[in-house]
């Protein structure tokens, strides 16, 4: 796929969302993935039922909210969101997820919040930050992954939470040392190459300590 082809499937639906993609800016020695964490991980977040009225009004009023009490944008606005490589949709990976077909591989990708936004309505309308407007499916970090940020959507409703500092949770750090030692032919091997170099460039005692 070329650069033209991912501007135009990609990168274009996403500014018209209020998000500008800087491309190859994602910075050094930031953690591929996120998950595995707990209830004590949790920091703040939200939840709202479907048939709340304004429901993506209030969903970005409050994502905003999140957004800026919990630290996920820097003095420029810009922060990390995970997208499918490739020009496959959030909507194409979680059919896969779901079908048991191995997923597209994901990547942060580095982005600015425009002056004119609209993440839960259009963004997640794109397909590529949910299922369809006011059904946001994502995972967002700050540059310096202070917080991780993920909305998911379930049978009644929305959840939007905020984790502090991923990449020092015992219960992360554990679950993405577990799953890269994982045997196992659905795991996503490049995902588990890219955890496994993250892993060992961290302080020696760091990773020992979440064993504790």
């Amino acid at each position: 796929m070329g650069v033209q082809e991912r501007e135009r499937k990609v990168y274009r639906p996403l500014r018209r969302a209020g998000l500008e993609v800087i491309p190859n800016a994602v910075p050094d020695g930031t953690m591929p993935f996120v998950f595995g964490y707990r209830t004590e991980d949790v920091v703040g977040g939200f939840s709202h039922r479907y048939d709340t009225p304004r429901l993506v009004e209030r969903l970005n009023e409050d994502w905003y909210g999140l957004a800026v009490s919990s630290g996920l944008l820097d003095h420029r606005r810009e922060f990390l969101v995970r997208l499918p490589q490739g020009t496959r949709t959030h909507r194409a990976f979680l059919q896969d997820m779901h079908s048991g077909r191995r997923a597209a591989p994901t990547a942060w990708t580095r982005v600015r919040l425009l002056d004119r936004w609209d993440i839960m309505g259009r963004g997640a309308a794109s397909a590529f930050l949910g299922i369809h407007a006011g059904h946001p499916g994502f995972g967002m970090m700050a540059l310096d992954s202070g917080v991780y940020v993920t909305a998911s959507t379930g049978e009644t409703g929305i959840d939007v939470l905020a984790v502090r500092h991923p990449d020092r949770s015992e219960n992360i750090l554990r679950y993405l040392e577990r799953f890269a030692r994982r045997d196992s032919p659905y795991s996503d091997r490049e995902l588990k190459e890219r955890i496994a170099v993250w892993l060992a460039g961290r302080a020696p005692s760091a990773v020992s300590r979440s064993d504790r």
